[in-house]
Formats: C-alpha cells, structure tokens, sequence
C-alpha cells in the first residue's frame, strides 16, 4: 500500500480518531466534516473503504456502502489507530470488518459457493474470504463512499452514470481500482453495480469474460429469488414477482464461466 492509498484516511484521521462513538453512530456525518460531496438531495460522505487488495482474485462490487457498513467502517479505524495499527493495517482491518456484513455475507458465500467460485479459489468455501483468506478478496463498491439520497442509503436513483457528482466517483475511483485489478474475476451485486461493471468493460478496463453477472443480490429481501437459484425452491411454489427463466439462464450462464475459469487454470 502506497502513500495514495491512505491519503483520504490521512485527511480524515484526525476527526475519526478524536470523535467518539457515541458521535460516530449518530452522524456518520460528524456535522458535515466528513462531507466529500453534494448535489441536490445526494450527499457523499468518507469512511474507511479504500483499501486496495492489489493480490485479490476475485472483486465482489456493491453499489455503494450503507449506514451500517459505514458506521462499522469508522468504529473499526478508529479503533485500530488508537490501538496503535498504522493506517495500512488500520483500513485493511476496517474494510474487512465492515463489507458485505450483516445477514447479506451469508446469502453471498452459499451463491458464490454454490456456482463454484470457492472451487476456482481453491477454498472449501467463500465464507474465509472474510478471515484468513481475505488476500484473495477485493471487496469494493461502485460507489466507493457512502451516498445519501435525502439522508437514506442510496439505492440506485438518481443513476449512478447519468448523475455528474456520482460518476465522479465512479471515474475516478472504479477506474483506478479496475485498472489494478483487471485480471480478477468481478461480481457485481445488483443492477446499479452490473451498470458499473458494463460501464467498465465498455472503457477497456475490465474483459467481459471476467465479470460474473447476473447473481441475486444477497440481501434477505430477495430470498426467493436467491432459493430458486441455489435450487432450494421449485419452479412450481414460485410467486409470479420472481422470473424463473431469468434466472435459469443465470444459473447457467455463471456456473459455465467459473468451470471454464477452473478448467483453463486462470489464475
């Protein structure tokens, strides 16, 4: 990890650090000082997210960090300077802690899992990605900060590439991290991140063959879809808002990438 690397921690250490938690979980904020960004009823604001796993073989691409992951992000650096870490372990630490977590971490460890990327890695299951296999994992968003629409978690509107102050963001974090991390696999979670892993590929960062689209977003309110595609539910007890076809061809489509991946021993 580089100077750039940490050079927002370095901005923002100070307020983190002499905050306290009881501040940190009311306003993620702190009054504005942690303000990177607003336009109209969107605003940007830091926390600790932009460790880079430059050996990762695998990128799992959020939309962008909520509150909660947030808050968990800010608790954990600060926790680790005031324990003495530097700013490297410190982020490497936080992001860890913080990404995908939450009952969201296991739905995504069974999918990915179960369309075999745990094989392609080489591990018995997805779920040490967020323990002692963490050097393999880049976790990471489209949107590397966290975005607030009228004080709410962000969720897709305003788009992210027709929006100036939001493809800031995209161009000049996600392109960086592309450019260093273009021969890892990409698994981008939901629409808004699928538009960002397209956008990607269009500008030469990433191959098309190395993203992994199209896998149900892990959160607990898309349980049906994701036990349609695990196989867990049939077709048949299926309510109409859930596109059996889709997903069979996802199902399909995504197991078929990873077995070529593992077959032609692309590290």
């Amino acid at each position: 990890m580089n100077a750039a690397d940490s050079a927002w921690l370095a901005r923002f250490s100070s307020d983190v650090v002499t905050a306290s938690e009881a501040e940190l979980r009311s306003d993620i904020t702190l009054g504005g000082k942690l303000l990177l960004g607003r336009e109209g009823r969107l605003e940007v604001c830091y926390a600790p997210f932009e460790h880079l796993g430059r050996t990762a073989r695998v990128v799992l691409l959020g939309i962008t960090p909520g509150r909660h992951q947030a808050t968990n992000a800010l608790l954990e650096v600060r926790r680790q300077i005031i324990s003495g870490a530097d700013h490297w372990t410190a982020l490497a630490a936080a992001k860890s802690f913080a990404s995908f977590s939450g009952p969201l971490r296991s739905n995504l460890v069974a999918m990915l899992d179960f369309i075999g990327l745990n094989s392609w890695l080489g591990l018995q299951s997805c779920a040490t990605l967020w323990l002692g296999d963490n050097d393999l994992v880049h976790f990471t968003s489209a949107l590397r900060f966290p975005v607030f629409v009228d004080g709410q978690n962000y969720s897709g509107q305003p788009s992210i590439t027709s929006t100036p102050l939001l493809r800031k963001f995209l161009a000049e974090c996600l392109s960086e991290e592309a450019s260093m991390l273009c021969h890892a696999v990409w698994v981008p979670l939901g629409p808004q991140a699928t538009l960002a892993a397209d956008w990607l590929v269009e500008r030469g960062c990433l191959q098309s063959h190395m993203v992994l689209k199209g896998l149900p977003h892990p959160s607990g309110a898309n349980a049906e879809r994701i036990a349609y595609f695990m196989e867990r539910k049939p077709r048949e007890l299926l309510s109409p808002k859930t596109n059996a076809a889709t997903l069979d061809a996802v199902r399909s489509q995504l197991r078929s990438k990873v077995a070529t991946l593992t077959a032609s021993g692309l590290a």
